[in-house]
């Protein structure tokens, strides 16, 4: 793996654990600041606030940065919200800790992929980014259940130290590899923002929320479906999420090397069997032995399509890549916001069961939209002439 890659990696391996380890520290938070569950519960929503304001908003603002001063500020300002949680004396700083920790997310990832795509061989652009996101994928496997542990152990503001130290480190290589290079030449605000006028543009970002709003409903509900559908005890939790964790990583290898292949033909036909396994969820989930394997296919689904949707945001976006990341993230979060709610009504009306085929149905949605761009794609492409 290239330097710059496998630096970049390492950032997003410490964003990654910075953004998912809190669910395993709220106890603890809330204990020690004496708040309830759910106001504490509020830290993870000011998180996803920040990346949902903060991808368009401070990809905007520091859009004529240089490459490499942009990532040193935008890890900086983590490493400083990050140490500020952990040093927070009272539960509004350490909430405003997280929005501001949260702001700068969206805009790292969105020029850590440009940054990584810029630098690929020309056809590897999807497997780069698949070793990119890898780094996702180790946190929420490795890197998340090391900060429960750590929080446990040492407690909480012990978790977000940990995570401001090794981000920083992880930001030194970063800063030697990633060459200097001069301030993007960039147009007007308006022109920037210009490139959401593009169809293609639009259809990759929908492509993005609808795919994934589906996968993201069953995974932010593990826990009653594993203890009230499948039949697992509350300690197997954490192994059924190593189980999807295992999946994820395979997927993401997966998926990289079918985006190289055929970018939109692999995407569409991996959405295609993700809707028919959530649709055989409602049945298998009712056995332990075959809701496991759902799992870690589900696993493998959800992030093989990861390298492809982000490749293909790049692409679409040539004139304003990182801004379209960037907002593709946000609209991401949004969905996953959704997905919570989703989730939260089904559980209380039909039952938690239910979350799989609603999923499926959500699911055919991204479908839809990928067979359109795949349609759309191969009417401009035009005919070769014997």
């Amino acid at each position: 793996m290239p330097l710059p890659v496998f630096s970049l990696m390492l950032v997003v391996f410490g964003l990654t654990t910075g953004e998912f380890v809190i669910a395993g520290i709220l106890p603890g938070v809330a204990h020690d600041l004496s708040v309830s569950i759910p106001a504490a519960g509020l830290l993870v929503s000011a998180y996803a606030v920040g990346m949902i304001v903060g991808g368009p908003v401070v990809t905007l603002l520091t859009a004529r940065l240089p490459r490499r001063s942009l990532i040193a500020m935008l890890v900086g300002t983590s490493v400083v919200a990050n140490t500020a949680s952990a040093l927070a004396p009272t539960y509004p700083v350490l909430l405003a800790a997280r929005l501001a920790a949260g702001l700068v997310v969206a805009t790292f990832f969105a020029v850590a992929i440009a940054t990584a795509v810029s630098g690929a061989p020309p056809g590897r652009e999807a497997s780069t980014v698949a070793r990119l996101t890898l780094g996702m994928n180790l946190g929420i496997i490795a890197g998340t259940p090391i900060g429960t542990a750590v929080g446990q152990h040492l407690g909480w503001r012990a978790t977000f130290a940990a995570i401001a130290v090794f981000t920083l480190a992880a930001l030194l290589p970063v800063l030697r590899s990633v060459p200097a290079g001069p301030a993007p030449d960039v147009g007007s605000l308006l022109g920037e923002l210009r490139v959401f006028t593009r169809r293609d543009v639009l259809l990759a970002i929908a492509l993005t929320a609808a795919g994934n709003l589906g996968v993201v409903t069953v995974f932010s509900f593990l826990a009653p479906l594993a203890t009230d559908v499948s039949g697992f005890s509350d300690g197997a939790v954490p192994v059924l999420l190593l189980v999807y964790g295992t999946g994820a990583v395979a997927g993401n290898v997966l998926g990289g090397w079918l985006a190289d292949r055929a970018l939109m033909p692999s995407l569409t036909g991996l959405l295609a069997v993700l809707v028919g396994v959530l649709t055989i969820g409602w049945p298998a989930s009712g056995h332990r032995a075959s809701a496991a394997v759902l799992w870690f296919v589900l696993g493998v689904l959800a992030f093989a399509v990861v390298p492809g949707m982000q490749t293909r945001v790049v692409a679409a976006a040539r004139a304003a890549p990182t801004l379209a990341v960037a907002v593709n993230a946000a609209s991401f979060q949004l969905a996953a916001a959704f997905a919570g709610w989703l989730g939260g009504r089904l559980i209380d009306g039909p039952g938690p069961r239910s979350i799989y085929p609603a999923a499926a149905a959500l699911t055919v949605v991204g479908l839809l939209v990928a067979l359109h761009s795949l349609r759309r794609d191969r009417a401009l492409t035009p005919a070769i002439e014997d």
